[in-house]
């Protein structure tokens, strides 16, 4: 495996968002894990069995998800089949990244409420450590 999609692969592991109301609760992309309680609840419980209408923002959890999935089959299909418009994969990356602040913004407008989006912060480290050079050429910015 190469070190890139190693970096889009351990993004599924890490904490997109840390959501803090009283107790803290972190959001991975499999699931909410609440660590005072150990309470664990995928994210297949979230959607389909504990809630019925859920706002905007935390829908963008679900929706980050599938973004993500999609940068992962991009990136994995550009492994096995040698072929990757490694734009779509970072454009998916960098929308994921964006889910999460739309979720920290919803959490922030209620009161005693925040959270923190990690997710945004790490799916742009990983397109900027790996692709960064490459945008900047594709849109004229490059010093060569």
């Amino acid at each position: 495996m190469d070190r890139r999609l190693g970096a889009i692969c351990l993004l599924a592991v890490l904490p997109w968002s840390v959501a803090v109301a009283g107790t803290v609760t972190f959001v991975f992309p499999f699931a909410l894990v609440d660590p005072n309680t150990g309470a664990i609840t995928t994210i297949d419980a979230y959607y389909l069995r504990q809630t019925t209408v859920l706002p905007p923002f935390l829908r963008a959890w679900g929706i980050g998800v599938v973004l993500y999935l999609g940068a992962v089959a991009s990136a994995l299909a550009g492994r096995v089949l040698g072929r990757e418009d490694r734009r779509v994969t970072d454009g998916l990356l960098l929308l994921a990244g964006l889910t999460q602040l739309s979720l920290a913004h919803g959490f922030a407008r209620q009161p005693g409420r925040f959270a923190i989006p990690l997710g945004t912060v790490l799916c742009v480290a990983v397109v900027w450590w790996f692709d960064w050079a490459t945008i900047r050429a594709g849109v004229g910015l490059s010093s060569e």
